[in-house]
């Protein structure tokens, strides 16, 4: 039976380590606009700035919801305020919202991102309706 090995550790830990899921962008920026798509699968969050280029973005199943617990408004509310600490990282005061979709995250996701004390200066509806559409199925026959 040989020798046992004893392994010693040093204290080689990461001291400036950022937290986990929470990227640091060295952009400084103090107006941005959020972008909510909601539908009835996902909800995704993107951060832009004001010519709309993407600063931060999230969404229900990068955050670790699968299946149908994405399009709930528990999966959004924690996507808002994992978007909301990034943006306080970034140094964001003020957001005007813009909202796509009908999907049951919507008011969750810009009440999340809110709650991390970002001010709010508008909140825009802009669900895309068709104006015709698709040809409408047959009448069924019974």
């Amino acid at each position: 039976m040989g020798k046992k090995r004893i392994i010693k550790k040093t204290g080689t830990e990461d001291v400036g380590a950022k937290p986990k899921g929470v990227s640091v962008s060295k952009k400084r920026v103090d107006y941005g606009i959020l972008q909510v798509k909601s539908t009835f699968n996902n909800t995704l969050l993107c951060l832009t700035d004001g010519q709309g280029n993407t600063l931060a973005w999230s969404s229900s199943g990068s955050i670790g919801f699968k299946g149908a617990k994405r399009g709930t408004p528990f999966a959004a509310a924690k996507v808002g305020e994992l978007l909301g600490e990034k943006a306080q990282a970034m140094g964001v005061k003020e957001v005007g919202v813009i909202i796509r979709g009908v999907g049951a995250g919507r008011e969750s996701a810009v009440r999340g991102f809110v709650s991390k004390g970002i001010g709010l200066t508008f909140v825009r509806d802009e669900t895309p309706l068709p104006h015709n559409g698709p040809r409408p199925p047959r009448p069924r026959r019974v």
